[in-house]
């Protein structure tokens, strides 16, 4: 039974033209001052996957416990970036519709997103959409973000569903192997970074090519275990 829908933000339920090469270079300049091999940092890494590598050097090196103020910076630049980013921002077609329906449909609606909880308040509020999520949860809510599966747990956790009980649905490869990791039926939406074809390798169990047809997908689901 399908009692839930969770999305990302970014290339879902918005369009965001985030200039991630020059914070992902930002960040990375200052990994580096803080010790971190300038080999192992990539700028086609995400900043998560950067401070993944920070994290494992600096526990290696004895110096774990700067973890937490490194951390700190590089959500204060990401921030910057993503707040600039988010004035400019547009709501993808048909989300109100959309929302609006599964709200009609008894669905439980969360939100789970790698931005900062700044720049999602921002962007709900200027959208007028906030009151349709049960739960959102950012990047400063957990210790690790997607793809790892403790992020979307946390929504689900705050929704009170069970991982099978969920559509989780998003345009990233990371979003698809996060609601893997968990038992969630991932659904992709190649509207964004990843093609449909990264989507489906990266083990989706939907895809859908707009996002007005997750409740038509939702309704289909419920009929059939009904």
């Amino acid at each position: 039974m399908i009692r839930a829908v969770v999305f990302d933000l970014d290339g879902t339920i918005v369009t965001f033209s985030l200039n991630y090469k020059a914070l992902r270079a930002e960040v990375r300049g200052l990994l580096i001052k803080q010790g971190v091999p300038a080999s192992v940092l990539s700028l086609s890494e995400s900043i998560f996957e950067m401070l993944d590598k920070t994290e494992i050097f600096m526990r290696n090196s004895g110096k774990q416990e700067a973890l937490g103020k490194i951390r700190d910076q590089v959500f204060k630049i990401a921030e910057i970036y993503e707040f600039e980013a988010a004035k400019s921002v547009s709501l993808s077609k048909g989300v109100v519709e959309v929302l609006k329906t599964l709200r009609d449909m008894n669905l439980k609606i969360g939100l789970c997103t790698v931005s900062g909880q700044k720049t999602v308040n921002y962007i709900l509020e200027k959208f007028r959409i906030k009151d349709f999520f049960d739960a959102v949860t950012s990047r400063e809510m957990v210790g690790k973000v997607k793809p790892h599966g403790e992020h979307l747990q946390a929504t689900l956790k705050a929704l009170n569903v069970k991982a099978e009980e969920a559509l989780v649905v998003g345009d990233s490869v990371a979003d698809v192997r996060c609601a893997r990791d968990v038992g969630a039926i991932a659904v992709g939406f190649p509207a964004g970074i990843s093609t449909d074809e990264e989507l489906i390798k990266a083990g989706a169990n939907y895809i859908v090519t707009s996002i007005t047809d997750v409740p038509v997908l939702a309704e289909r689901l419920k009929a059939s275990s009904s």
